[in-house]
């Protein structure tokens, strides 16, 4: 799925977001630098895998959050994690480096990926989210992202980061 499909398929979700172009940014830090400051809360958004790489995580957290990525392992029950390669976020869901979001997982029908979201972060009234691409930002209700992310047949693990 591309922007525009994914847009229509929102439509058709009935959900509102605020849509915001801007420069490409492929970091939390260039997008607080290089954005004019957004409502909702500001996610870091990692693709991860697991050392044999047989299983394959989305964690969405706070930007302003530090990641512990081994004791985010062991939480999990897993002997490692690890960032995953940009080919296989392209194989699993279908975007490119710096476009990572919980809007992705419409890219994932077969719910191959499994969905970390940081607990602080699921109490935000509103989240930004990249549609597919990093030269926009999506503002859009936790409640729509829930509806988002239910429609894609995936579950949310929240976790403590």
């Amino acid at each position: 799925m591309d922007l525009s499909a994914l847009l229509q398929y929102l439509k058709q979700l009935s959900i509102q977001y605020e849509y915001h172009e801007h420069v490409a940014v492929f970091t939390s830090e260039q997008a607080r630098r290089l954005i004019p400051p957004l409502a909702g809360a500001s996610a870091k958004n990692l693709f991860l895998r697991d050392r044999k790489g047989h299983r394959h995580f989305l964690l969405s957290l706070p930007d302003s959050k530090a990641l512990d990525i081994k004791s985010l392992a062991v939480s999990l029950g897993l002997s490692g994690l690890s960032l995953a390669s940009p080919e296989r976020l392209l194989k699993y869901l279908g975007i490119s480096p710096g476009a990572v979001s919980l809007m992705a997982l419409v890219n994932d029908p077969e719910g191959r990926v499994e969905v970390l979201v940081d607990k602080d972060l699921w109490e935000a009234d509103f989240l930004q989210c990249h549609p597919l691409v990093n030269t926009a930002t999506l503002v859009i209700s936790l409640q729509d992202i829930k509806r988002f992310i239910a429609s894609t047949g995936h579950n949310v693990r929240l976790v403590k980061i």
